[in-house]
Order: C-alpha cells, then sequence, then structure tokens
C-alpha cells in the first residue's frame, strides 16, 4: 500500500475525516487524521476508529501506523490548519 491508498480508505471510513499520509518505504506510515467523529472519545478510541477503517491491512501491508488524530477544532487549535 502507498500512503494515497490509505489516505483514501481511511477518508472513506470516517465521515467528514481529513487524512494526510506519509511513508519512507510503504511499510511504515506515519498519519494526521482529523475527523468530527472523534468529538467526545478518548485518544484509544480514535486510533481504534482508525484501525477499523484500514481492517487486516493493518499488521501485513501496513508493518507499522504512527496515528495523531484530532477534531477539527482541536487540528486548528494547534495553529496547522
Amino acid at each position: 500500500m502507498n500512503p494515497q491508498e490509505i489516505a483514501a480508505q481511511i477518508q472513506s471510513g470516517l465521515a467528514g475525516a481529513k487524512a494526510l499520509v506519509t511513508s519512507p518505504d510503504n511499510v511504515h506510515f506515519e498519519a494526521v487524521v482529523i475527523a468530527p467523529a472523534f468529538a467526545g472519545k478518548r485518544a484509544i478510541q480514535r486510533h481504534q476508529m482508525v484501525y477499523a477503517t484500514l481492517g487486516s491491512a493493518v499488521g501485513n501491508e501496513i508493518h507499522a501506523l504512527a496515528l495523531q488524530v484530532f477534531t477539527p477544532e482541536e487540528y486548528a487549535g494547534q495553529n496547522r490548519g
């Protein structure tokens, strides 16, 4: 898988989400995911939501996935977006 495929899969699985995915080798990935659905959720719950969109790819095509997860408001508060 490549970063664009992973971003598309996350975005299609989480309504209104924006995923920014990078990888040096198409096996180890870093993703920033911004989604309204994260509101009121703890970090572990947010991570589980992202993993659910990727299914069996995690641990197979995706060897490692580092996540940063934000609501749109949290992301805007980081002076990033």
